[in-house]
């Protein structure tokens, strides 16, 4: 059952399913974990640090929980391991709590009175960054907003002619120069011609790797400082796409992007082909940016909008 009823019933199975390999996976090892054990000790506390880590958590994060948990223990002075899957549900949704992830409905709605709100979409190569640029601009105009792409990620050609096919299946104008073009001024074409027709939302991709960390840093804000001619608070939105099944290795990529720009929301993708989808609990912590949409599918309704209490219902239902 979802905690809020904030989602349809159809998306939460999708949820539910596309955590099934993490859930499958962390409570075998759990179980592992306490098999033979009556009560929550010392032993069994290394025993979970061990399954958090290996979920992918991550080892400050894991740290963290497993401090909230010893305070439990602590206070409550006897902690059976039959309480440990609920301590641990609690746990971890207080923790996500305590970071600025805001739950949201189901309907990627915009702010009022931003238009066009533009949103730049930053991460590496073969994360999916396109193809979650192409779900959000299908979930934009389902609802009925006008929608404008702008395939800056020149230096690929697959990028761009992907682009290109996700605006005609959508049916929505992409803006490309080709490739080995300027990426500043596919964004800018892209925020003017949005402008012009009165578009709520452009959205614009960006190269995902340029050979040093300086070379990226110059080009995003080069990109930035061209889409600024028409609205000085361009991009509102920095979105980093992150692959969840890549794990450990997500995280160097979040610290490296948020280190070249200023990363305002994370789309974690891939979440339904991997067991570490304890990710999302470890980058949402840690680097304190909103997790805003989650891939749970290859459909462009399982690009989904982030809500951590439905993630954690979904991620501890059995």
């Amino acid at each position: 059952m979802a905690l809020f009823g904030l989602f349809s019933k159809e998306k939460k199975e999708t949820l539910d399913k596309g955590l099934e390999k993490t859930k499958d996976s962390f409570f075998s090892k759990l179980g592992r974990a306490v098999v033979g054990k009556s009560t929550v000790d010392e032993d069994v506390l290394d025993e979970v640090e061990n399954v958090l880590i290996s979920s992918d958590v991550g080892v400050e994060t894991t740290v963290k929980i497993i401090r909230r948990i010893e305070e439990r223990v602590a206070r409550d002075k006897y902690v059976g391991t039959d309480e440990l899957d609920r301590i641990l549900r609690e746990e971890i949704a207080a923790l996500l709590s305590d970071n600025n992830t805001v739950d949201v409905a189901d309907d990627f709605s915009l702010p009022a009175g931003v238009k066009p709100y533009v949103i730049m979409v930053v991460g590496v190569n073969g994360v999916g960054k396109t193809t979650t640029i192409g779900k959000l601009a299908a979930q934009f105009h389902k609802r009925g907003k006008v929608v404008v792409l702008g395939a800056g990620d020149t230096f690929r050609a697959a990028a761009v002619d992907q682009l290109k096919l996700w605006g005609d299946r959508v049916g929505v104008p992409v803006i490309s120069h080709g490739m080995n073009t300027d990426p500043s001024a596919v964004a800018f074409d892209a925020v003017k011609k949005a402008t012009e027709i009165g578009a709520d939302v452009v959205i614009i991709d960006t190269a995902g790797r340029l050979h040093t960390k300086v070379n990226l840093m110059n080009e995003l804000t080069k990109i930035k400082r061209v889409m600024q001619k028409f609205t000085s608070e361009a991009p509102h939105e920095v979105l980093l796409v992150l692959d969840g099944s890549t794990g450990q290795n997500a995280f160097i990529q979040a610290t490296e992007f948020t280190k070249a720009t200023e990363v305002t929301a994370l789309a974690i993708t891939k979440l339904d082909g991997t067991a570490k989808g304890g990710v999302v609990i470890g980058i949402s912590d840690q680097f304190k940016i909103p997790v805003k949409y989650i891939g749970v599918g290859e459909k462009i309704d399982d690009l989904q909008t982030f809500n951590k209490m439905e993630f954690v219902d979904s991620f501890f239902k059995k």
